[in-house]
């Protein structure tokens, strides 16, 4: 996954989850793991380098570099596009915005 790709929103989630606290790899299987073909989340972000697992006693889950910037542009984009909406909401309250 290049970096300028978008990521999907539960691919977000998932690192939001991650980067709130430490995780255990135990704790992260027990949340995230499915059987479901389609939601691939975990698979997804080890084979996008998005996550690692350390070799430490308690397995902890971290994001890695490239998980930390998807992470981090997603915000951005996210507060990017909450302020433009606001603005747009402004506008039209103030009658000052295009309609339609």
């Amino acid at each position: 996954m290049a970096m300028s790709d978008s990521a999907s929103l539960i691919m977000i989630q998932f690192l939001s989850w991650l980067a709130d606290r430490p995780r255990s790899y135990t704790e992260t299987m027990d949340a995230w793991r499915t059987s479901c073909p389609r939601l691939s989340v975990w698979e997804d972000a080890i084979i996008a380098d998005l996550v690692r697992i350390e070799n430490d006693r308690g397995r902890a889950v971290r994001l890695t570099e490239r998980g930390v910037g998807l992470l981090r542009q997603a915000q951005h984009q996210a507060a990017a596009a909450g302020s433009a909406h606001s603005e747009r909401a402004g506008e039209l309250a103030l009658g000052t915005g295009r309609r339609g």
